[in-house]
């Protein structure tokens, strides 16, 4: 399996690769589809640290300008969530559409995101977590990253064992970075109660205590309720805690999602008709967590399964892929390579609606 590092360095040859030949421009008409729904999450002016394993979340102020700037130029129109519906619907041929949505709540997105999508007259959503809006509820990979900040080992135990299942190294950046790695993905592959119990572990043996991060990031619900009043802005639910859908019961899926609606809506007084599935791959939300968004009544539900929008999306309101905008390629050539479509063509082999 490739690492984290090196897959990044063969996204930066392709991003180039298209940039160079063009095919950004002469293969987008065939590869867009009819537009696409962006990702973003931290919106911030510092630069990252050398050890920043959560990097690929952050981008800048000055990176949304040009990402905006871009859009325009290459003919885009920037929609809200509520009019996608009808643009995957409509049978006249139209300009290509962009939707902009940001994850999880964060502070940043009004210190610095507001302002530029201000500029622009730009539409936006922003999926809010409940329990993170209350000042709780466990940001774990942030939580993880600060735990390797301050720890010079990072040991893993096999279970109830006690034996040792990872011990590696943490004194310097390029260590930090491989155990961060190492440690999400064996979390990440097993049951999520897990996960946040090793990571609350992590946390207390770097002196800190988990589940405090929300406080410290997220957008309380009173910050929210005076955002909210801005009609460029959608709320959207993001569920009660942040969960991976598909690894719960059906019953804790369901009230994940149809408790943060109410809650939001309750604590906004404004209807809640969009959602967004945390982490939002194949292994966080399938088939089961679609047709409970569906029959819940939400108008649209969003993925991380990377792709454009094409017609046929209109018959899978709920399973809906999106474009991340990486903070690890904060470059022209690959901002314009993604809003091409032109890299899914071979990521998505031919499954356009890629709801599968």
């Amino acid at each position: 399996m490739l690492s984290s590092c090196n897959r990044h360095r063969l996204f930066r040859a392709a991003f180039s690769a298209v940039a160079l030949t063009g095919a950004d421009r002469w293969l987008a008409p065939a590869a867009r589809g009819r537009g696409l729904i962006l990702t973003f999450h931290h919106v911030r002016p510092e630069p990252p640290a050398a050890y920043a394993p959560n990097g690929l979340l952050a981008i800048t102020p000055d990176f949304l300008d040009r990402t905006l700037t871009l859009l325009k130029a290459r003919g885009f129109d920037l929609i809200g969530l509520d009019a996608v519906p009808d643009r995957l619907s409509a049978r006249d041929a139209r300009a290509p559409f962009a939707v902009l949505t940001f994850d999880d709540g964060y502070r940043d997105n009004v210190e610095f995101a507001a302002p530029v999508l201000a500029r622009h007259r730009a539409p936006w959503t922003l999926f809010v977590t409940s329990d993170f809006a209350e000042g709780r509820g466990r940001l774990w990979w942030i939580e993880l990253e600060r735990a390797v900040a301050r720890l010079d080992r990072v040991r893993l135990t096999a279970g109830d064992t006690g034996a040792i299942a990872l011990d590696l190294p943490a004194r310097d950046a390029e260590e930090k970075s491989a155990a961060f790695e190492a440690v999400y993905r064996i979390l990440r592959a097993g049951p999520e109660a897990r996960l946040l119990s090793v990571i609350a572990g992590l946390c207390t043996e770097a002196g800190f205590a988990p589940g405090r991060i929300a406080e410290e990031l997220c957008l309380s619900w009173h910050a929210l309720r005076a955002l909210a009043a801005d009609p460029a802005v959608t709320i959207g639910a993001h569920t009660l805690s942040h969960p991976m859908l598909a690894k719960h019961e059906l019953d804790v899926a369901r009230l994940e999602i149809a408790g943060s609606r109410t809650r939001i809506a309750t604590e906004l007084g404004r209807e809640i008709r969009h959602l967004s599935y945390p982490v939002g791959d194949p292994a966080s939300a399938g088939r089961r967590e679609f047709a409970i968004a569906e029959g819940l009544g939400f108008a649209t539900a969003v993925t991380t399964r990377p792709g454009h929008l094409f017609a046929g999306h209109a018959g899978h309101l709920q399973a809906l892929p999106r474009v991340s905008v990486n903070g690890l390629h904060q470059t022209e050539a690959a901002l314009a390579s993604l809003i091409s479509g032109v890299p899914f063509l071979a990521w998505n082999r031919g499954r356009r609606l890629n709801v599968a």
